[in-house]
């Protein structure tokens, strides 16, 4: 998803259609076969109540964005078309849009606080920054773009100034963060949002990222056209001489076009490797994994083929390691060209956060793999993965089960260290215990979900749908039909909305 949407604008904003509803779109990974991340803040006391966790959530009901916090108090009245931005979930800062002219394409936007009071009011059109990798969609930490005569500046949370408003544009950096472009008459430069220094002086023509993160550096294109690349820390690693720069580094190698061959140097400018390879897909210590005649393989530093080039797909997992698809399936083969894991599978992946493999199977299954390829389960669905905790949740059959990194199975208690309650199962009916395994919630419900982050458990009885506190209490009867709901949550009386993608709790 790109930031250059934006343009100059004479006074009033113009509304980007595709913004805003990329903004609502919010991409949860709530899918059968995929890992659902729990991006659960925690204090430094892990015994922590999670119901004491301060967090601010939107909301939408009767068509109409607000936004609550994690008791389900009411912090701004749902009374805006658009849905509110809130930049950071823990901090008590909203945005919201008004004054919608879908024809003319303009807004405007009001700054509100925790306690619903307009803040900021001498910055006009104040804004996030929004930021994607594809999956998961973030607003740039502790910085908002705002518009003062048609130009655009950056400014904190706190309102104090980071960068005057001389720009005609700001935009994050797709992917990666803390990179902000600066462009100014039809130059660009980039600022880190956090050190608030310009890192790459605004006169390039283009300016991107060269991986993942902004420490590998800037690929900037010049007025002759030239590309070359610029450090995280302003210095210049590569001369802007190159026809192309491809993304892709590490260790110091680099790929680029010079004199129209494809050529992979060091930092030096030197060549390392120009011929046996027609791309250059990802590079390790010293190994290259490259594309030739259509057909993926792996080449030494010297050019000696490590894994011969005849897969027609092929990832690096780890060590010595990789990911490749043959036949219309996926398999792993080391260095050696040995096939370690057979080519069964669907799909695989490498879960570096938590250092295990996951193969998905036609029946919509996983299995999981060690470091070692040792297969530690089968035929389960993910339903969660809690790197913060340490713990996969998965569902083997009717019953859900937890497991450690290392794979050994653990109980909800065990696993779900900051909860207050933890549900038991007892002749078909489901209820709660505390840590010390006290029943605090009688076995009475039909079905049950596990005490969400934010303190609250979803129970069912007869069909219907309520809610209980983090003591057991109960806070809303069961009498909502979510039947066709496929993602079931509450806090205190708002329930998850019906369309899973839209990160927003309803009544």
């Amino acid at each position: 998803m790109s930031r250059r949407s934006g343009r100059r604008y004479d006074e009033t904003p113009k509304l980007n259609k595709k913004k805003v509803l990329a903004t609502i779109l919010t991409i949860i990974v709530v899918m059968m076969i995929g890992i659902s991340l729990k991006n659960i803040i925690l204090s430094e006391n892990k015994t922590k109540d999670v119901s004491t966790l301060l967090t601010y959530i939107p909301v939408y009901t009767n068509e109409m964005w607000g936004v609550i916090d994690n008791k389900g108090n009411e912090i701004i009245k749902p009374s805006f078309e658009e849905m509110i931005i809130i930049p950071d979930e823990n901090e008590g800062l909203f945005i919201g849009i008004y004054d919608v002219d879908y024809n003319n394409e303009t807004y405007r936007t009001k700054v509100l606080n925790e306690e619903g009071n307009r803040i900021l009011t001498e910055y006009e059109n104040v804004e996030a920054l929004e930021n994607t990798d594809g999956n998961t969609v973030w607003y740039e930490e502790n910085v908002l773009k705002y518009m003062e005569n048609g130009k655009f500046g950056l400014i904190d949370f706190s309102g104090k100034e980071i960068a005057e408003p001389i720009y005609d544009n700001i935009y994050a950096i797709e992917g990666i963060e803390k990179s902000l472009v600066l462009e100014k008459d039809g130059k660009k430069g980039v600022i880190n949002s956090k050190t608030k220094e310009i890192v790459v002086p605004v006169e390039y023509q283009e300016v991107t990222n060269i991986s993942k993160s902004y420490e590998d550096g800037y690929i900037v294109k010049n007025q002759d056209e030239k590309y070359g690349l610029i450090g995280s820390d302003s210095s210049k690693i590569l001369e802007e001489k190159y026809t192309e720069i491809k993304k892709v580094t590490k260790n110091n190698f680099y790929a680029v076009v010079e004199n129209e061959k494809l050529e992979i140097i060091n930092k030096k400018g030197e060549v390392v490797l120009d011929k046996g390879f027609d791309q250059v897909v990802d590079m390790q210590t010293e190994r290259f994994l490259v594309i030739k005649d259509g057909k993926y393989g792996v080449i030494s530093t010297e050019g000696t083929e490590v894994i011969s080039t005849e897969y027609d797909d092929m990832k690096y997992a780890f060590s010595n390691y990789y990911i490749a698809k043959k036949d219309g399936k996926y398999g792993i083969v080391d260095i050696t060209e040995n096939t370690v894991l057979g080519f069964n599978y669907e799909k695989i992946s490498y879960i570096e956060s938590a250092d295990f493999i996951q193969c998905e199977n036609e029946n919509y299954t996983t299995d999981i793999y060690d470091r070692n390829i040792v297969k530690v389960l089968e035929n389960v669905i993910v339903s969660d993965l809690n790197v913060e905790d340490g713990f996969i949740r998965v569902r083997q059959g009717n019953e859900y089960k937890y497991y450690n990194f290392k794979f050994e199975e653990k109980t909800n208690k065990e696993a779900l260290a900051t909860n207050t309650l933890f549900l038991v199962k007892e002749n078909g009916k489901y209820g709660y215990e505390n840590k010390n395994g006290d029943r605090i919630v009688d076995c009475i419900y039909d079905d049950a979900k596990e005490q969400n982050k934010f303190g609250y458990c979803a129970v069912n009885k007869d069909g219907k749908w309520g809610a209980l506190k983090s003591d057991g209490t109960v806070v809303v009867e069961p009498s909502r039909d979510l039947s066709s709901y496929l993602y079931i949550d509450f806090i205190s009386d708002w329930h998850r909305h019906e369309d899973i993608k839209l990160n927003a709790y309803t009544k």
